[in-house]
Protein backbone atom coordinates (compact mmCIF):
# COMPACT_ATOMS: atom_id res chain seq x y z
CA UNK A 1 0.00 0.00 0.00
CA UNK A 2 1.00 3.43 -0.55
CA UNK A 3 1.82 5.60 1.68
CA UNK A 4 0.28 9.01 1.68
CA UNK A 5 2.37 12.01 1.87
CA UNK A 6 0.68 14.97 2.98
CA UNK A 7 0.74 18.32 1.25
CA UNK A 8 2.52 21.49 1.44
CA UNK A 9 -0.05 22.70 3.14
CA UNK A 10 -1.10 19.90 5.41
CA UNK A 11 2.65 19.88 6.28
CA UNK A 12 2.65 23.50 7.09
CA UNK A 13 -0.25 23.46 9.07
CA UNK A 14 1.07 20.75 11.39
CA UNK A 15 4.27 22.21 11.90
CA UNK A 16 2.32 25.30 13.02
CA UNK A 17 0.38 23.16 15.24
CA UNK A 18 3.65 21.68 16.67
CA UNK A 19 5.38 24.36 17.41
CA UNK A 20 2.66 26.52 18.69
CA UNK A 21 2.08 23.10 21.09
CA UNK A 22 5.94 23.52 22.32
CA UNK A 23 5.56 27.30 23.00
CA UNK A 24 2.58 26.93 25.09
CA UNK A 25 4.35 24.26 27.17
CA UNK A 26 7.43 26.31 27.66
CA UNK A 27 5.87 28.71 28.86
CA UNK A 28 4.13 27.08 31.24
CA UNK A 29 6.75 25.86 32.55
CA UNK A 30 8.67 29.15 32.74
CA UNK A 31 5.61 29.87 34.87
CA UNK A 32 5.88 27.00 36.55
CA UNK A 33 9.42 27.66 37.58
CA UNK A 34 8.57 30.90 38.78
CA UNK A 35 5.77 29.67 41.30
CA UNK A 36 7.76 27.16 42.45
CA UNK A 37 10.39 29.60 43.94
CA UNK A 38 7.98 32.11 45.69
CA UNK A 39 8.40 30.12 49.04
CA UNK A 40 11.52 30.67 51.47
CA UNK A 41 11.71 34.46 50.38
CA UNK A 42 10.74 34.17 46.44
CA UNK A 43 7.92 36.05 46.57
CA UNK A 44 10.27 39.14 47.52
CA UNK A 45 12.97 38.70 45.06
CA UNK A 46 10.02 38.44 42.15
CA UNK A 47 9.21 42.06 43.44
CA UNK A 48 11.94 43.24 44.23
CA UNK A 49 12.50 42.35 40.10
CA UNK A 50 9.67 44.12 38.66
CA UNK A 51 10.24 46.89 41.14
CA UNK A 52 14.02 47.31 39.35
CA UNK A 53 12.57 46.85 36.03
CA UNK A 54 9.97 49.73 36.91
CA UNK A 55 12.88 51.84 38.09
CA UNK A 56 14.92 51.18 35.10
CA UNK A 57 12.44 53.02 33.23
CA UNK A 58 11.48 55.71 35.88
CA UNK A 59 15.85 56.53 35.17
CA UNK A 60 15.21 55.80 31.52
CA UNK A 61 12.65 58.77 31.72
CA UNK A 62 14.38 61.19 33.82
CA UNK A 63 17.91 60.84 31.60
CA UNK A 64 15.59 61.55 28.24
CA UNK A 65 13.22 64.40 29.87
CA UNK A 66 15.63 66.09 32.49
CA UNK A 67 19.22 67.91 32.45
CA UNK A 68 22.03 68.33 34.74
CA UNK A 69 21.81 66.37 38.09
CA UNK A 70 18.33 64.25 37.24
CA UNK A 71 19.66 63.36 34.01
CA UNK A 72 22.86 61.62 35.53
CA UNK A 73 20.48 60.28 38.53
CA UNK A 74 18.46 58.74 35.53
CA UNK A 75 21.16 57.36 34.13
CA UNK A 76 22.71 55.88 36.86
CA UNK A 77 19.10 54.43 37.88
CA UNK A 78 18.83 52.98 34.25
CA UNK A 79 22.35 51.48 34.64
CA UNK A 80 21.99 50.18 38.28
CA UNK A 81 18.86 48.45 38.48
CA UNK A 82 19.16 45.54 36.23
CA UNK A 83 22.81 45.27 38.35
CA UNK A 84 21.05 45.10 41.13
CA UNK A 85 18.24 42.98 39.94
CA UNK A 86 20.83 40.42 39.71
CA UNK A 87 22.42 40.76 42.74
CA UNK A 88 19.13 40.60 44.47
CA UNK A 89 18.56 36.85 42.43
CA UNK A 90 22.07 35.68 43.21
CA UNK A 91 22.43 36.63 46.78
CA UNK A 92 19.00 35.43 47.29
CA UNK A 93 20.04 32.00 46.16
CA UNK A 94 17.75 32.15 42.98
CA UNK A 95 20.11 32.35 40.02
CA UNK A 96 19.14 28.58 39.08
CA UNK A 97 15.68 29.63 38.92
CA UNK A 98 15.97 32.97 37.21
CA UNK A 99 18.70 31.22 34.38
CA UNK A 100 15.74 28.16 33.41
CA UNK A 101 12.87 30.73 33.90
CA UNK A 102 14.87 32.85 30.94
CA UNK A 103 15.85 29.50 28.93
CA UNK A 104 12.56 28.44 29.24
CA UNK A 105 10.89 32.17 27.85
CA UNK A 106 13.19 32.34 25.51
CA UNK A 107 12.24 28.99 24.11
CA UNK A 108 8.91 29.55 23.98
CA UNK A 109 9.01 32.79 22.26
CA UNK A 110 11.50 31.08 19.30
CA UNK A 111 8.80 28.10 19.15
CA UNK A 112 6.10 30.70 19.06
CA UNK A 113 7.87 33.20 16.19
CA UNK A 114 8.20 29.53 14.23
CA UNK A 115 5.20 28.33 14.49
CA UNK A 116 3.43 31.73 13.15
CA UNK A 117 6.10 31.60 10.13
CA UNK A 118 4.92 27.90 9.33
CA UNK A 119 1.21 29.23 9.54
CA UNK A 120 1.68 32.44 8.08
CA UNK A 121 0.66 32.78 4.56
CA UNK A 122 1.33 35.75 2.30
CA UNK A 123 -2.14 37.96 1.44
CA UNK A 124 -2.86 37.94 -2.17
CA UNK A 125 -0.84 39.76 -4.73
CA UNK A 126 -2.29 43.25 -4.42
CA UNK A 127 -2.85 43.89 -7.78
CA UNK A 128 -1.84 42.13 -11.30
CA UNK A 129 2.01 41.73 -11.02
CA UNK A 130 3.23 41.84 -14.95
CA UNK A 131 6.37 41.76 -16.90
CA UNK A 132 7.38 45.49 -17.52
CA UNK A 133 8.12 46.31 -21.39
CA UNK A 134 11.41 47.45 -22.33
CA UNK A 135 12.28 51.17 -21.39
CA UNK A 136 13.35 53.08 -24.45
CA UNK A 137 13.55 56.23 -22.10
CA UNK A 138 14.62 55.40 -18.46
CA UNK A 139 15.59 58.43 -16.13
CA UNK A 140 17.24 58.02 -13.05
CA UNK A 141 17.78 61.03 -10.73
CA UNK A 142 20.99 60.17 -8.29
CA UNK A 143 22.16 61.96 -5.27
CA UNK A 144 25.45 61.36 -4.99
CA UNK A 145 26.10 62.18 -1.26
CA UNK A 146 23.25 59.78 -0.15
CA UNK A 147 24.32 57.30 1.98
CA UNK A 148 27.11 58.58 2.61
CA UNK A 149 28.04 58.37 -1.52
CA UNK A 150 26.63 55.20 -2.28
CA UNK A 151 26.31 55.82 -5.66
CA UNK A 152 29.48 56.01 -6.44
CA UNK A 153 30.89 52.88 -3.94
CA UNK A 154 28.44 50.42 -6.37
CA UNK A 155 28.81 52.48 -9.71
CA UNK A 156 25.45 52.97 -10.15
CA UNK A 157 25.51 55.66 -12.89
CA UNK A 158 27.83 53.31 -15.08
CA UNK A 159 25.95 50.62 -14.51
CA UNK A 160 22.43 52.29 -15.13
CA UNK A 161 24.36 53.94 -18.25
CA UNK A 162 25.23 50.46 -19.95
CA UNK A 163 21.70 49.25 -19.54
CA UNK A 164 20.56 52.05 -21.31
CA UNK A 165 19.41 55.07 -18.68
CA UNK A 166 19.78 58.58 -18.71
CA UNK A 167 21.41 59.91 -15.18
CA UNK A 168 20.73 62.81 -13.80
CA UNK A 169 23.08 63.79 -11.00
CA UNK A 170 22.26 66.15 -8.22
CA UNK A 171 24.93 68.73 -7.00
CA UNK A 172 25.58 68.01 -3.65
CA UNK A 173 25.57 70.79 -0.84
CA UNK A 174 23.23 72.83 -3.72
CA UNK A 175 19.43 73.09 -3.13
CA UNK A 176 17.69 71.39 -6.68
CA UNK A 177 14.23 70.93 -7.24
CA UNK A 178 13.57 67.26 -7.63
CA UNK A 179 10.50 67.46 -8.40
CA UNK A 180 11.12 69.98 -11.29
CA UNK A 181 13.89 68.28 -12.77
CA UNK A 182 11.48 64.74 -12.71
CA UNK A 183 9.08 67.27 -14.80
CA UNK A 184 11.00 67.71 -17.36
CA UNK A 185 12.60 64.58 -17.83
CA UNK A 186 8.95 63.76 -18.56
CA UNK A 187 8.53 66.38 -21.23
CA UNK A 188 11.15 65.40 -23.17
CA UNK A 189 9.73 61.76 -23.18
CA UNK A 190 11.00 59.75 -20.31
CA UNK A 191 8.78 56.21 -19.97
CA UNK A 192 9.90 55.48 -16.62
CA UNK A 193 11.33 57.52 -13.63
CA UNK A 194 13.99 56.47 -10.85
CA UNK A 195 15.47 57.91 -7.85
CA UNK A 196 18.58 57.10 -6.19
CA UNK A 197 18.87 58.96 -2.92
CA UNK A 198 16.55 59.06 0.18
CA UNK A 199 13.26 58.33 1.08
CA UNK A 200 12.50 62.35 0.66
CA UNK A 201 14.05 62.29 -3.06
CA UNK A 202 12.35 59.52 -3.72
CA UNK A 203 8.32 60.90 -2.74
CA UNK A 204 9.27 63.80 -4.77
CA UNK A 205 9.72 61.68 -8.06
CA UNK A 206 7.11 59.31 -7.07
CA UNK A 207 4.85 62.22 -6.88
CA UNK A 208 5.29 63.05 -10.47
CA UNK A 209 5.62 59.51 -11.84
CA UNK A 210 1.91 59.27 -10.03
CA UNK A 211 0.55 62.61 -11.40
CA UNK A 212 1.59 60.88 -15.34
CA UNK A 213 0.69 57.20 -14.92
CA UNK A 214 4.71 56.35 -15.29
CA UNK A 215 6.48 53.30 -13.50
CA UNK A 216 8.85 54.33 -10.60
CA UNK A 217 12.11 52.73 -9.94
CA UNK A 218 13.67 52.99 -6.42
CA UNK A 219 17.12 52.88 -5.81
CA UNK A 220 18.30 52.00 -2.43
CA UNK A 221 21.11 54.10 -2.23
CA UNK A 222 19.98 56.30 0.85
CA UNK A 223 20.59 55.91 4.71
CA UNK A 224 17.66 53.78 5.61
CA UNK A 225 15.30 53.12 2.32
CA UNK A 226 12.41 52.26 4.37
CA UNK A 227 10.69 52.25 0.88
CA UNK A 228 13.10 50.03 -0.27
CA UNK A 229 12.56 47.89 2.60
CA UNK A 230 8.93 47.22 2.36
CA UNK A 231 9.34 46.60 -1.42
CA UNK A 232 11.74 43.55 -0.64
CA UNK A 233 14.77 45.23 -2.14
CA UNK A 234 18.22 44.97 -1.72
CA UNK A 235 19.82 47.73 0.36
CA UNK A 236 23.19 46.46 0.83
CA UNK A 237 23.80 46.42 -2.70
CA UNK A 238 21.77 49.09 -4.43
CA UNK A 239 23.57 47.76 -8.05
CA UNK A 240 20.82 45.43 -7.77
CA UNK A 241 17.76 47.18 -7.80
CA UNK A 242 18.77 48.37 -11.65
CA UNK A 243 18.18 44.73 -12.49
CA UNK A 244 14.67 46.10 -13.01
CA UNK A 245 15.57 47.88 -15.89
CA UNK A 246 15.98 44.47 -17.57
CA UNK A 247 14.21 41.68 -15.70
CA UNK A 248 11.67 43.54 -13.74
CA UNK A 249 8.16 43.24 -12.88
CA UNK A 250 5.48 46.16 -12.03
CA UNK A 251 2.89 46.46 -9.32
CA UNK A 252 0.89 49.33 -7.74
CA UNK A 253 1.25 50.88 -4.18
CA UNK A 254 -0.24 53.27 -2.17
CA UNK A 255 0.65 57.05 -2.15
CA UNK A 256 0.30 59.17 1.08
CA UNK A 257 -0.25 62.77 0.72
CA UNK A 258 0.24 65.39 3.60
CA UNK A 259 -1.03 69.00 3.13
CA UNK A 260 -1.00 68.60 -1.40
CA UNK A 261 2.76 66.89 -0.77
CA UNK A 262 3.16 63.01 -1.71
CA UNK A 263 4.68 61.12 1.36
CA UNK A 264 6.06 57.42 0.82
CA UNK A 265 6.33 56.51 3.93
CA UNK A 266 5.81 59.00 7.12
CA UNK A 267 4.69 61.69 8.62
CA UNK A 268 5.65 62.80 12.33
CA UNK A 269 4.50 65.42 14.10
CA UNK A 270 5.52 66.52 17.66
CA UNK A 271 8.76 65.42 19.28
CA UNK A 272 10.69 64.04 16.81
CA UNK A 273 9.38 66.83 14.02
CA UNK A 274 10.75 69.14 16.35
CA UNK A 275 14.16 68.10 17.09
CA UNK A 276 14.78 67.53 13.04
CA UNK A 277 14.04 71.09 12.37
CA UNK A 278 17.02 72.43 14.19
CA UNK A 279 20.17 72.84 11.96
CA UNK A 280 22.82 70.56 13.82
CA UNK A 281 20.37 67.94 13.47
CA UNK A 282 22.02 66.57 10.10
CA UNK A 283 25.49 66.52 11.78
CA UNK A 284 24.71 65.28 15.53
CA UNK A 285 21.96 63.67 15.10
CA UNK A 286 22.53 62.02 19.12
CA UNK A 287 23.51 64.78 20.79
CA UNK A 288 20.74 66.95 19.42
CA UNK A 289 17.87 64.81 20.65
CA UNK A 290 19.40 64.41 23.58
CA UNK A 291 19.49 68.25 24.07
CA UNK A 292 16.00 69.11 22.65
CA UNK A 293 14.05 65.91 24.50
CA UNK A 294 13.94 67.70 28.24
CA UNK A 295 12.56 70.66 26.37
CA UNK A 296 9.80 68.89 24.52
CA UNK A 297 8.86 66.29 26.62
CA UNK A 298 8.56 68.69 29.38
CA UNK A 299 5.98 70.53 27.65
CA UNK A 300 8.16 73.54 27.31
CA UNK A 301 9.29 73.79 23.36
CA UNK A 302 7.40 70.97 21.99
CA UNK A 303 3.61 71.29 21.98
CA UNK A 304 1.15 68.95 22.31
CA UNK A 305 -0.85 67.62 19.72
CA UNK A 306 -4.28 66.79 18.82
CA UNK A 307 -5.97 64.84 16.15
CA UNK A 308 -8.83 62.76 14.49
CA UNK A 309 -8.12 59.88 13.11
CA UNK A 310 -11.36 59.32 10.98
CA UNK A 311 -13.82 60.23 13.48
CA UNK A 312 -12.03 59.21 16.44
CA UNK A 313 -10.57 61.85 18.43
CA UNK A 314 -6.43 60.89 19.53
CA UNK A 315 -5.71 64.10 22.04
CA UNK A 316 -2.85 65.48 24.03
CA UNK A 317 -0.26 63.83 21.97
CA UNK A 318 3.90 64.44 22.08
CA UNK A 319 4.36 62.56 19.06
CA UNK A 320 2.24 61.33 16.27
CA UNK A 321 3.42 58.80 13.40
CA UNK A 322 0.81 58.79 10.32
CA UNK A 323 2.34 56.16 8.30
CA UNK A 324 1.67 55.38 4.59
CA UNK A 325 -0.48 51.80 5.28
CA UNK A 326 0.41 50.39 8.88
CA UNK A 327 3.89 49.07 10.27
CA UNK A 328 3.79 45.43 11.27
CA UNK A 329 4.83 46.44 14.71
CA UNK A 330 3.86 49.30 17.16
CA UNK A 331 7.46 49.46 18.64
CA UNK A 332 8.13 53.38 18.75
CA UNK A 333 11.74 52.59 18.53
CA UNK A 334 11.50 50.48 15.67
CA UNK A 335 8.27 50.01 13.75
CA UNK A 336 9.62 47.36 11.40
CA UNK A 337 8.08 46.97 8.14
CA UNK A 338 5.02 47.33 6.33
CA UNK A 339 3.63 43.88 5.09
CA UNK A 340 1.29 45.74 2.70
CA UNK A 341 1.68 48.90 0.82
CA UNK A 342 -1.35 48.81 -0.82
CA UNK A 343 -4.35 48.41 1.97
CA UNK A 344 -5.50 52.29 0.67
CA UNK A 345 -5.02 53.14 4.69
CA UNK A 346 -2.96 55.36 6.73
CA UNK A 347 -1.22 53.85 9.92
CA UNK A 348 -1.44 55.68 13.23
CA UNK A 349 0.88 55.74 16.25
CA UNK A 350 0.42 58.30 19.23
CA UNK A 351 2.75 58.43 22.26
CA UNK A 352 1.55 60.39 25.68
CA UNK A 353 3.28 59.49 28.45
CA UNK A 354 2.92 62.61 30.95
CA UNK A 355 5.72 61.66 33.73
CA UNK A 356 8.13 58.48 35.35
CA UNK A 357 5.16 56.48 36.52
CA UNK A 358 3.74 56.28 32.50
CA UNK A 359 6.77 55.82 30.95
CA UNK A 360 7.23 52.83 33.25
CA UNK A 361 4.00 51.53 32.41
CA UNK A 362 4.56 51.67 29.14
CA UNK A 363 7.96 49.82 29.69
CA UNK A 364 6.31 47.16 31.36
CA UNK A 365 3.32 46.91 29.08
CA UNK A 366 4.15 47.90 26.01
CA UNK A 367 1.10 48.25 23.43
CA UNK A 368 -1.38 47.37 26.20
CA UNK A 369 -0.28 50.33 27.91
CA UNK A 370 -2.42 53.69 27.17
CA UNK A 371 0.22 56.12 26.89
CA UNK A 372 0.41 54.20 23.33
CA UNK A 373 -2.12 55.47 20.54
CA UNK A 374 -2.19 52.26 17.87
CA UNK A 375 -4.81 52.35 15.15
CA UNK A 376 -5.66 52.91 11.40
CA UNK A 377 -7.36 55.26 9.51
CA UNK A 378 -8.26 56.85 5.80
CA UNK A 379 -7.69 60.47 6.57
CA UNK A 380 -6.30 61.98 9.75
CA UNK A 381 -6.14 65.59 10.43
CA UNK A 382 -3.33 67.18 13.08
CA UNK A 383 -3.75 70.06 15.10
CA UNK A 384 -1.75 72.40 17.98
CA UNK A 385 -3.34 72.29 21.23
CA UNK A 386 -2.53 75.62 21.68
CA UNK A 387 -4.19 76.43 18.11
CA UNK A 388 -1.00 77.18 17.15
CA UNK A 389 -1.29 78.66 12.83
CA UNK A 390 1.67 75.82 11.88
CA UNK A 391 3.26 73.15 13.55
CA UNK A 392 6.56 71.93 12.32
CA UNK A 393 6.35 68.08 10.28
CA UNK A 394 9.06 65.81 9.13
CA UNK A 395 7.71 64.37 5.91
CA UNK A 396 9.83 61.66 5.12
CA UNK A 397 12.70 62.41 7.37
CA UNK A 398 12.70 66.37 5.70
CA UNK A 399 11.79 69.33 8.10
CA UNK A 400 9.26 71.03 6.75
CA UNK A 401 6.40 73.94 8.99
CA UNK A 402 2.73 73.58 7.98
CA UNK A 403 -0.26 75.28 8.57
CA UNK A 404 -2.41 73.67 10.75
CA UNK A 405 -5.02 71.83 10.47
CA UNK A 406 -2.83 69.50 8.37
CA UNK A 407 -4.63 66.85 6.54
CA UNK A 408 -3.05 63.73 6.10
CA UNK A 409 -4.87 61.34 3.23
CA UNK A 410 -4.09 57.98 1.02
CA UNK A 411 -3.94 57.57 -2.81
CA UNK A 412 -4.59 54.24 -3.03
CA UNK A 413 -2.41 52.22 -5.75
CA UNK A 414 -1.83 55.79 -7.38
CA UNK A 415 2.00 54.48 -7.56
CA UNK A 416 3.17 52.20 -10.31
CA UNK A 417 6.39 50.37 -9.07
CA UNK A 418 8.83 48.78 -10.98
CA UNK A 419 10.89 46.06 -9.01
CA UNK A 420 13.88 43.41 -9.98
CA UNK A 421 11.73 40.23 -10.76
CA UNK A 422 14.27 38.40 -7.49
CA UNK A 423 13.81 40.63 -4.41
CA UNK A 424 15.68 39.27 -1.43
CA UNK A 425 13.56 40.87 0.84
CA UNK A 426 10.27 40.34 -1.35
CA UNK A 427 9.13 37.28 2.07
CA UNK A 428 6.59 39.36 4.20
CA UNK A 429 7.32 39.31 7.85
CA UNK A 430 5.41 37.19 9.83
CA UNK A 431 2.59 38.63 11.92
CA UNK A 432 3.46 40.15 15.71
CA UNK A 433 3.74 37.32 18.22
CA UNK A 434 -0.12 37.32 19.28
CA UNK A 435 -0.50 34.63 22.24
CA UNK A 436 -4.34 34.15 21.54
CA UNK A 437 -3.48 32.98 18.36
CA UNK A 438 -0.19 30.73 19.28
CA UNK A 439 -3.65 29.46 21.65
CA UNK A 440 -5.85 28.71 18.69
CA UNK A 441 -2.76 27.05 16.79
CA UNK A 442 -2.17 24.63 18.93
CA UNK A 443 -5.57 23.79 19.61
CA UNK A 444 -6.37 23.42 15.57
CA UNK A 445 -8.26 25.86 15.42
CA UNK A 446 -8.50 28.37 12.33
Amino acid sequence: MSKVVPSGGARDRARARSSARHALLAAAAAVVVVLLSLGDGGSLVILGALAGLAVCAVGAWWFLAHRGALRVLGAVLALAAPVAVLVLFLSGGMWFTALAAVLLWALALTRARAALRAEHRPDPAPAAVRPHPPHRRAVLIMNPASGGGKVERFGLVERAEALGARVVLLTPGTRTDVAELARNAVAEGADLLGVAGGDGTQALVAAVAAEHDLPFLVISAGTRNHLAMDLGLDRDDPSRCLDALTDGVEFRVDLGDVAGRAFVNTVSFGVYAEIVQRPEYRDAKAGTALDALPDLLAGGAGERLDARADDRPVDGQQALLVSNNPYATADPLDVGRRPRLDRGELGVLGIRVDGAAQAADLAVRGTLSPALTVLTSRRVEVTATDTAESIPVAVDGEALTLPTPVVCTVRPRALRVLVPRDRPGAEPPPPPLDWRRITALALGRP
